[in-house]
């Protein structure tokens, strides 16, 4: 009996909580993105969405894009209630400023500051702010970055085609590129575009060879086009970037590494891909099996491990660490063990 009124409860919070995410949002929201941010399945959802209706006669409109529903309620009257903020949603929100300030830059950081102290009167103990901060060492300072992120966010909302004159490493001059902005998004402290090229109507139409991924801090300029753009109904952020490892996406290709040590310990808690699998081989050593998309990250990050990783599979990757290796203890002066030295991997 318990457990079914603490399913009833569940279903409540679950309803509770999708109605307050479409009256309080201005957008749509797909049948996807309400599953996951309620936790649930897409059954669930269809059934909320008709209690909403049904049982409670809220109105909420359908749209179709690509294969998917998207919600949102339809107000009555411009005005929305005004509704403060919790103590818990306060001290959340302060927390996600802190730990992000190195990437907001000053304009987004005093915004965000000034939205917090508005809403203090919801806070009856002290500031949540002195309970949290950041360590942040190698980041990039994003305060001179501001107009174009700026510029960026105004294009994504109206939809406007942009023009990006951008630097890219190791490379010598800039080069110009007509893209159409989707999505800002943070990786290991650096803030990234992701968009889909556009077309140059002073040349030949043809299926571009990229999506274009560009690191913020390295865009020179940014201009705003008069030309719309749809914004493609197939685009599906977390199915391009969180299938696999890897900030580069290449072909996928599956990988195996044994952990020992510290090693072990520090990649068994943490996620690198949503399909890996780790077996514990011993109190010491688990093996993680998982796909990767970029082969320059994956060496890299194998050894940053240093002797506490040995790859399995596959057998060229295992020649590449090698290579890497080698070149490195030349750099010291020592003697290294060549590729063809090393034992077949089982």
């Amino acid at each position: 009996m318990q457990k079914r009124l603490n399913d009833h409860r569940s279903y409540g919070q679950k309803l509770i909580r999708a109605f307050a995410k479409l009256l309080f949002s201005k957008e749509c929201h797909s049948h996807t993105e309400l599953a996951r941010l309620l936790d649930c399945s897409k059954s669930t959802v269809g059934r909320l969405i008709k209690d909403m209706r049904e049982a409670y006669g809220v109105e909420i409109e359908v749209s179709i894009q690509g294969r998917q529903n998207f919600y949102k309620i339809i107000k009555h009257g411009s005005e929305l209630p005004v509704v403060p903020l919790t103590e818990s949603e306060m001290t959340a929100l302060q927390m996600c400023k802190t730990f992000t300030e190195h990437l907001l830059g000053n304009s987004n950081l005093h915004d965000a500051a000034c939205a917090l102290e508005k809403n203090l009167m919801a806070c009856s103990g002290p500031l949540p702010s002195r309970h949290f901060a950041s360590f942040s060492t190698g980041t990039i300072d994003y305060s001179p970055h501001q107009e174009n992120i700026r510029l960026l966010i105004e294009a994504m909302n109206h939809q406007k085609i942009c023009r990006l004159t951008y630097q890219a490493i190791m490379q010598q001059r800039p080069k110009t590129y007509l893209v159409c902005p989707l999505k800002i998004f943070a990786y290991r402290d650096t803030v990234y575009l992701h968009a889909r090229m556009a077309l140059d109507p002073g040349k030949p139409d043809r299926k571009p060879d990229f999506d274009p991924l560009l690191a913020i801090h390295r865009l020179k300029k940014v201009e705003i086009t008069d030309r719309c753009f749809e914004y493609p109904a197939d685009y599906d952020f977390n199915d391009v970037f969180n299938r696999n490892f890897g900030l580069m996406k290449d072909d996928s290709f599956e990988v195996t590494v044994e952990f020992t040590g510290w090693g072990a310990h520090y990649v068994a808690e943490r996620t690198w891909s949503p399909n890996q699998k780790i077996t514990n081989i011993d109190d010491d050593k688990i093996r993680l099996e998982f796909f990767a998309s970029s082969e320059v990250e994956l060496i890299a990050w194998i050894l940053s491990f240093g002797e506490d990783a040995r790859v399995i599979a596959p057998d060229w990757l295992v020649e590449e660490i090698v290579k890497k290796a080698n070149k490195t203890a030349a750099l010291y002066g020592h003697n290294s063990t060549t590729i063809s030295e090393v034992p077949e991997c089982q």
